[in-house]
């Protein structure tokens, strides 16, 4: 797939690029230069195409919720025990 290929992205990525476009061409933008901000913000709204790789990044509710990752503590399912109490010596 060569550099620029949009094959990658979704329907819905397409047109929110494609509409974003349009907004920055009625702004007075050229139309390259609208084209490629378009892209960029779709790319940080969603994290790149439809492919999943290293690219991709939760979503923001799933982020909230936690349900993409997890802390080394709770998914190894230990807790911290608290100290036990100390004795004091025995009285003389």
């Amino acid at each position: 797939m060569p550099r620029g290929d949009k094959s990658a992205y979704t329907a819905k990525q397409k047109r929110q690029a494609r509409d974003i476009e349009k907004s920055y061409e009625e702004k007075g933008i050229s139309e390259k230069v609208a084209a490629k901000r378009a892209w960029a913000t779709v790319n940080k709204l969603s994290g790149g195409g439809k492919l999943s790789g290293s690219g991709r990044k939760a979503s923001k509710i799933a982020v909230k919720t936690g349900a993409k990752r997890k802390s080394a503590a709770k998914s190894t399912g230990k807790t911290a025990k608290p100290a036990a109490p100390r004795k004091s010596p025995p009285r003389r």
